[in-house]
Formats: structure tokens, sequence, C-alpha cells
């Protein structure tokens, strides 16, 4: 009777409901718990920490004064410890916990990180006077804050309170001045830079059409003359305003009692965590986000923010969309509307569902290859041999790049367009073609209307592909840093053939090519949680206009 009733139960598909609820639970929770991870150790990074000053027993009767934040925990191995430090290790103990340690100061002591054992600490300490600094070089600095000089104030201060308020101030103009030489630099600057460049190529164009006496020659050495005396006076007033950016100075005790000056302008920020409120450093910490979200990277990427790659990452995104939707939509209405159904469709269908399959990599072979030298090369003979041999569309770039990841997308999108119109009615084709409508008009106004939620299916899944594909970027376009952004005040304003930053590539560069892994790390789970989120502001877009469309014809698909 058991074993019938077990049989029964089986048969019932119980079973297979309650696997199928685990296996989704596992899912959702594996997925969850990975997107909480990297948020818990990307949030964690804006986080102003706690600042501690440390005993440190580096050699028998040989002790150092250390300040800095405790970054992680973990434990090493008694056998890899002995013989590697001098300080005799305590009994009976196999794994030795330890600490990493985040010195900064890495101008002044050569590394700002380092492991410490906890048997080796004879002291530890919470100054309320410990100041963090954030650098424009040489990353963090922590020490005390001994005098600010430079900076015309009145009354002088007497108290180290008033040093710290004028401290705060003097960094708050420092930062608004560097704002203002940026501008000046990346704006004017940069646009007389361009135009002079452009007046060269227009230059040589004459000489290679053998019009090197045409009166556009003199109106070029005008126009030349008249940009260079516009250049010579910002650059004079670019000097004046680093002269003046460069004259105020900070100088500060660090842990060991050594005091260093260097010029205020390096500041990014200052603060002192041990004596700040919650709601401070809360203020801090959505601070620091904004920058990271809106600034462009220092120091090798491993701090600063990311904006060049966020911008970079859309405009991507953006411009493959506008490339693969009407070339998947065409190659499916074709495919199911107009193609004569035998043995060639479906070896097409075959070839494009094998070609979801291929490596990403051999995609970005095939761009370098065909859209980069053969495409971009041969448009530079023809358009730009004034520019050559330097290369202007032949040579790796955001139209490149946004082409390759089409291709590398569009089997999703004909695949998914060829079901929508599979699960059309054939009596809505009928219909229209018997109250007179052609076939083209058919397609259009009857039949891709309903196929719609399933065209915004396959390009929802386009955008998530595309946004997180790194390998055929390397090869068609992005870089470590780029220079500019391909969106500037300079005509024609969207310059497709520059090269751009791109956030997988990013976390990619900073997770196994920094040079200061443990400064990057922290930077990587952040940039990653940013790529989550702005997938999931770009895929929920189109599903919510999918679902419009859904809902909209839902009564004609009944």
């Amino acid at each position: 009777m058991k074993y019938l009733a077990s049989k029964q139960w089986i048969a019932s598909g119980v079973p297979g409901i309650w696997l199928s609820a685990g296996a989704v639970s596992c899912a959702l929770i594996m997925v969850f718990g990975l997107v909480a991870l990297i948020a818990v150790k990307g949030l964690a990074h804006f986080w102003p920490g706690q600042v501690v000053q440390l005993d440190y027993l580096q050699a028998p009767g040989q002790s150092v004064t250390l300040l800095g934040e405790i970054t992680a925990r973990g434990r090493a191995r008694r056998s890899e410890v002995e013989g590697a430090i001098d300080v005799s290790l305590p009994p009976g103990q196999t794994h030795l916990p330890r600490r990493l340690f985040k010195t900064g100061n890495r101008d002044y002591m050569g590394q700002d990180f380092r492991w410490l054992f906890d048997f080796a600490i004879r002291r530890q300490t919470v100054p309320a006077e410990a100041v963090a600094m954030e650098r424009r070089k040489w990353g963090n600095l922590y020490g005390y804050l001994v005098a600010v000089r430079g900076l015309k104030t009145s009354p002088a201060p007497s108290t180290s309170e008033d040093t710290w308020a004028v401290l705060q101030s003097g960094i708050e103009t420092s930062n608004r001045r560097f704002d203002e030489i940026r501008a000046l630099e990346k704006g004017r600057i940069q646009g007389i830079n361009y135009k002079l460049e452009k007046l060269r190529l227009k230059e040589r164009r004459l000489h290679l059409e053998n019009q090197a006496s045409s009166p556009a020659l003199a109106e070029i050495e005008r126009e030349r003359r008249e940009l260079n005396r516009t250049y010579e006076a910002l650059h004079r007033r670019l000097e004046a305003m680093y002269l003046e950016h460069n004259r105020a100075s900070v100088t500060m005790r660090l842990a060991g009692g050594r005091e260093v000056e260097f010029p205020l302008s390096r500041v990014v920020r200052a603060w002192r965590p041990n004596s700040m409120s919650l709601t401070e450093k809360l203020g801090l910490a959505l601070e620091k986000v904004w920058e990271f979200v809106s600034d462009e990277p220092r120091e090798a990427n491993t701090e600063g923010g990311v904006f060049p790659a966020i911008f970079g990452t859309v405009a991507m995104v953006l411009l493959m969309t506008v490339f693969v939707t009407p070339l998947g939509v065409i190659t499916a209405v074709y495919l199911r509307e107009y193609a004569r159904q035998g043995w060639l469709t479906r070896l097409v269908r075959i070839s494009v569902h094998n070609l979801a399959g291929v490596p990403s990599v051999v995609y970005g072979v095939f761009g370098l290859s065909f859209f980069v030298y053969y495409i971009g090369g041969g448009l530079d003979r023809i358009f730009y041999p004034e520019a050559l041999p330097a290369p202007t569309l032949g040579t790796p770039g955001l139209l490149w790049a946004s082409l390759t990841l089409a291709l590398l997308t569009v089997p999703v999108v004909i695949v998914s367009t060829e079901e929508g119109l599979a699960r059309v009615p054939l009596d809505i084709r009928e219909g229209s073609l018997a109250l007179g409508a052609t076939r083209a008009e058919t397609i259009w106004r009857a039949v891709l209307p309903m196929a719609l939620p399933s065209v915004m299916t396959g390009i929802i899944l386009a955008i998530a592909r595309a946004a997180g594909e790194v390998a055929p970027l390397m090869l068609v376009g992005v870089v470590k840093l780029a220079p500019a952004l391909p969106l500037d005040g300079n005509p024609p304003y969207l310059h497709l053939e520059r090269k751009f930053m791109h956030l997988g590539f990013h976390i990619y560069d900073m997770g196994f090519q920094s040079p200061n892994v443990e400064a990057a790390r922290p930077l990587v789970y952040a940039t990653a949680l940013l790529l989550l989120l702005l997938i999931l502001v770009l895929t929920p877009t189109a599903i919510y206009i999918r679902n419009k469309l859904r809902v909209r014809y839902a009564a004609q698909q009944i």
C-alpha cells in the first residue's frame, strides 16, 4: 500500500513541483546573495571608516607607530609566517589572526597597505583629531593637522578648530578653482586646439589637390593667427590661475612625528571620521557617491569617478540598439512573411541560432578586421586623405564597437521577432488583405504592431547582453582611459570615431591590471554594482514599453 501511495504521489507531479520551486528558490537566493555581496562591498568604499593609531612591534624591542584604517581581517598559517618576521610567534596557535591596514601616505612610506598580526600590536587608540585626506595624487593621507598657510584669513587661526575651519574653507575654494581650470582647459583651449587641427588638415587637403596658390590658404593662415592669439591669451590666463591655485599649502604631522607640507591644491577633501556624527558620515558618503558617478578617474583608475565609463556604456548601448533593431526586425519579417519556407530558409534559421552561440571575442576579431581595417581604412582613403597615415575612421572607436555588438546581438532580435510574428493569427492577415490593403501595408499596420511586445523582448535581451560584454570591445574601441568624451561642443558634436571607456572593461582593468590591487578592490565592487544598476535602469524601461504594447494589442491577439 505504501508503495502504491508513493507511486501515485510521484505520478501526481507534486515532487516535480517541489523540485522546481526549490530550484527557483536556490537560484533567487544565489542571485540576491551575489547582488547583496556586491552592494555591501561596493557601498562600504564610500563610508568613512574609523581611523586608528597602532603601536606595532616589527622587531624585538623595536616598535613603529602607524595611523590608518582597518580594511579587512584574516588568518595566516603559522608555517607561512615562521621565518618571515623577526618577532617571536605566540605558542600554541596554528592560525594567526591578522588585519589589512591601510596606512596611506604612499609618497612618504612607499606602500599604503600592509598586513599586521594581532599579537604584535602593543596598543591601539582612536584619536579624535586624526585626519583623513583624499588627494588628487598618491592616494589618501592620514595624520594630524598642523597648519594651513597661504590663505588670506582674518583673524588668524589660534586653535585647532579654527585651523580646521580654515582648511575646510580653503579646500572648498581650491576645488572651485580646480573646476574653473578644468573648464578652461577642456572648454575653450581644447576647442581652439580642435580648430587648429582642422585648419591643418584643410591646408594639407589643398596641397594634395594642387591648390597651393588658392586664396583659401591665405584665409586659413589668417584664421590660424587669430586662433593662436586667442590661445596665447588663454594660456597666460591659465598660468595665472595655476599660480593662484598652488599658492596655499597645508602642513600635516604623520604618525611617527614627521611633518610634511604640500600644496592645498592636491587635496580633494579632508575629514575627521572619529569625531563625526552619523549624519555627517552619511553626508560625506553621499558626496563621495556623487563624485563617483560624476567625476573622472584618477591614480590609474583606483580613485575618482567613472563618469566617462558610464557615458561610454550608455552611448554604445543606445547606438547598438539603433543599429540592431531595424536589422533584426527586417530580417525576421523577410524570413517569416516573404521567404519561401524550404530547406534554404531552414538553413538560414539554423545559422542564426548558431550565431547566438559564437564566442563574443570572435565578433571582436571580425569587427576589427572588417569594420575597422577594411571599411574604416577605405573611408579614410576616400574622405580623409589629408589625415593619412594617421587614421580617422580606420581605428577602433564608438561606431565600430556599436556595429560589432549589433552583429553579436542581432540573432536574439531575429528569433524573438520571428516568434512574435508567428503568434499573430492568420485571420488578421487575411482580413487586412480582404479589405484591400497591400501585403506591405498589412505587415506594417497590422502584423508588426501586434508583434511589438516580442520585438521589445529581443531588444531587452540585446541591451542586457551588450551592456556587459567586454571581450569584443577590447578590440574595437574601448580603452583604459579616454582623454575626451565622444560628445563635446566641437562640430559634429558626436564623434563616433573616438575611443571610449566602458564599465565592463573598467572592472576588468581595475581587477586584473591595476598597479595597486588593494586600493582598486573596493572600486571593483562599486563599479560592478553601478553596472548592475545601469542595466536595471535600461531594461525596465524597455520592459514597461513592452507591457504597455502587450496590453494594447491583447484584444487583437485573442
